[in-house]
Parts: structure tokens; C-alpha cells; sequence
């Protein structure tokens, strides 16, 4: 008999496994279809021995020392701050933008005050913001947008910004310094030997037990459980009651070089040519040594794999009937990316679970991470 079943081995799913066995003493059942652990951000080695991640890039970044904290019980970390490139105009320039992006795009010698005056002339005025198109037009101008931010969305979503929700471009930063850094967050690392090791670390106890390759759905009446922490799409759980979340999703194609090294940045990013978004060399993010190198390029699909919740008015309004049937679902406990239709950095999904599990065990929410024997 199984205290827990949680369903997904990804960042919540494994958070909470780990928590509920070694904080709790808990026996846990924890579950994934797929056949490896840690979900989207599982990484291995390739044929040639170069150390990929299977579902892009995954670059960690946070400001909360509780998560690094807590994450930093399983892996050391190799110090890296995440620097994009974009291809615009014939020229690789730094995303976001800043002043050398609009000094090398524009053969201009700006001041950082200059700038500011450079692009509060091009924003225009908008009154009421609803949209994508709203946020980055009110920044930056209707040029620049059309440079950077139009078709890049048109590919990424599938829609053009105009009819996508504010929230996708709210954040994205405009800065008239020379920091070419894609974040700012106070802890920026990645896992020193991968997500995947990380993950092997964190679900290494004698009261968790793993299975792969498993369907929920095969094995929920047969194996004996008590209560069920669910990370997988939440319009699955409920058998798509109200109709499928719509969602966007990626197809990866991976290519090896002959080469130590190919681009000049961890990412280029493609907004106006190729039918892929961006491609990423993950020897930048890795910091392997290897003679060659491996790049992934990503093509933005309506079919496939869940990635990104589409962000409308609409879409969040058929979610809250999903929301409804979650909350009136005794035992079943909701966390996570699929399971709250939200596009949450892996930072905020663990912070996510860690808070699950404070209000499960009704512990303090600094005492949570408190490792105990079990």
C-alpha cells in the first residue's frame, strides 16, 4: 500500500515525491508515462557522447534562495548567465534588446539617455492595453516590433500577437545599459552533471518507488494508494469533459557538427526567416569539452506533446471549468504546468510544489525543506 501516488516525474512530481519520503516517511508511487524521469527538462548523452537536452533548452534562473536551496541538496552547479542572439536585418544582435542591439541595428553611437529618448519617440500611445501587439508597440514602436516580435509569435503561437493576450510580452524587458544577459535573476546556474543526475539524486530513497513507461489510467485501480498528486493535463484527467485545452507544441531536429564549436551565442533566434524559432548549441549551456558539438532547431506545432498553454481569454475561461471539477475532487491534488494550464519557469514550479507540500503536511512553509530521516 502506497501512501501517495503521484502521477509525472517532472519537476513537481519529483519535488513532492521527494518531500513526502524523505520529510515525511511517506511510501510514494511516483509514475510517468514517458521512460525517463524528469519530465521536460531530461537531458542525456548523444551518439556522439554530447550531453543534450531532449525538450530544448532548459537554462535555471531564480531569485529565490528556498529553491536554490533546496535544489542545491542535489546537484552541485556550474555558474552560467543565459546570453541570446538575434538575426535581424542581416546582423546577430543581443535579445533583449538593449543598447548595442539598437546601435549595431541602426549604425548609431547612443547614449544609454539617449536611448531612452530614442525609443519613447517610436512607442506609441495606447490607451488600453489587451494585447501582445499593446505591450511591445507601447515599448519599443511599431519598427521594432516588426523586427524582433511579429513574426517571431506568428510561428511560436500560431496566431498573430494582436490576438494574444497581453501576459505573453508583459515581461519582456527593453534596457537602455549594455547587458546582453537574457535574465537578471540572482541565482543563475546550471545543474553541474545535468537535470537528469539531479533528478536520479533527488528520487534516491527506499520509500519511493519509480515506474515508467506506465499510463496513469492502467494502474490507478490496481495498486493500492491512498491520496494522488497529479501532474499531467488537467483536460486529460477529467477525459475532456469541456473539450481539449488548446495548447502549442514543439518538434525538435538535432544536429551534430564537426566542429568544437558553430555559433556565437547559446541561442540565435530567428524571428522573420526559417520556419524554426531558435537553435540552441548546448555545449554553451553544459560547458562539455568534446571535438564536436550538437545543436537543436525548434519548429513550433499545433499537434504533438503539450508545451505551451495558449494564452486568451477564452482558453483561461475553459480552464476555470477544468479548475472547478479539480477543486470538487476529493484526494486529488492539481500541481504543476499541465495540471494549472500555466506557463511556469521550473523555479516557480518547484516553489509550486514545495507550497503543496506545506499545506499538506500543515508545516511551516520555512520548514518544509527541512530534511528528516526517514
Amino acid at each position: 500500500m502506497f501512501d501517495w501516488m503521484i502521477v509525472g516525474a517532472g519537476f513537481a512530481g519529483s519535488v513532492l515525491a521527494e518531500r513526502l519520503a524523505r520529510g515525511s516517511g511517506k511510501r510514494v508511487l511516483l509514475l510517468d508515462k514517458r521512460r525517463h524521469i524528469g519530465g521536460n527538462a531530461y537531458d542525456h548523452h548523444d551518439d556522439e557522447g554530447l550531453l543534450v537536452h531532449a525538450y530544448g533548452p532548459h537554462v535555471f534562473h531564480t531569485n529565490s534562495k528556498e529553491v536554490f536551496d533546496y535544489l542545491s541538496r542535489f546537484t552541485a552547479w556550474r555558474p552560467y548567465e543565459h546570453r541570446v542572439l538575434a538575426s535581424v536585418d542581416g546582423q546577430l544582435v543581443p535579445i533583449p534588446i538593449n543598447l548595442d542591439t539598437i546601435n549595431h541595428l541602426y549604425n548609431l553611437r547612443l547614449t544609454s539617455l539617449e536611448l531612452e529618448a530614442f525609443l519613447a519617440e517610436r512607442a506609441e500611445r495606447i490607451a488600453h492595453v489587451r494585447t501582445s501587439e499593446d505591450v511591445i508597440v507601447g515599448k519599443v514602436g511599431r519598427e521594432l516590433y516588426e523586427k524582433f516580435f511579429r513574426n517571431y509569435a506568428r510561428k511560436q503561437w500560431g496566431l498573430d500577437p494582436s490576438e494574444l493576450d497581453a501576459s505573453v510580452t508583459t515581461h519582456i524587458p527593453v534596457r537602455t545599459s549594455r547587458d546582453d544577459r537574457y535574465f537578471t535573476d540572482t541565482y543563475q546556474a546550471m545543474p553541474l552533471r545535468g537535470y537528469t543526475r539531479m533528478f536520479e539524486r533527488m528520487l534516491d530513497h527506499p520509500n519511493i518507488k519509480v515506474m515508467l513507461g506506465v499510463d496513469f489510467r492502467e494502474v490507478e485501480r490496481s495498486i493500492p494508494h491512498g491520496q494522488v498528486i497529479y501532474t499531467g493535463p488537467i483536460d486529460a484527467y477529467f477525459d475532456y469533459r469541456h473539450g481539449p485545452l488548446p495548447y502549442r507544441s514543439l518538434e525538435f531536429r538535432f544536429e551534430t557538427k564537426n566542429a568544437p564549436v558553430f555559433q556565437p551565442a547559446p541561442v540565435v533566434t530567428h524571428p522573420n526567416e526559417h520556419l524554426y524559432t531558435r537553435v540552441t548549441e548546448f555545449k554553451y549551456l553544459t560547458g562539455q569539452e568534446h571535438p564536436k558539438t550538437t545543436l537543436v532547431y525548434e519548429y513550433p506545432r499545433a499537434e504533438g506533446e503539450p508545451c505551451y498553454p495558449i494564452p486568451r481569454p477564452e482558453n483561461v475561461e475553459l480552464y476555470r471549468k477544468y479548475e472547478a471539477l479539480a477543486a470538487a475532487t476529493p484526494g486529488v491534488h492539481f500541481v504543476g504546468r499541465l495540471a494549472t494550464y500555466r506557463y511556469y519557469n521550473m523555479d516557480q514550479v518547484v516553489a509550486q510544489a514545495l507550497k503543496l507540500y506545506a499545506k499538506l503536511t500543515g508545516l511551516p512553509r520555512e520548514l518544509t525543506t527541512v530534511a528528516t530521516a526517514a
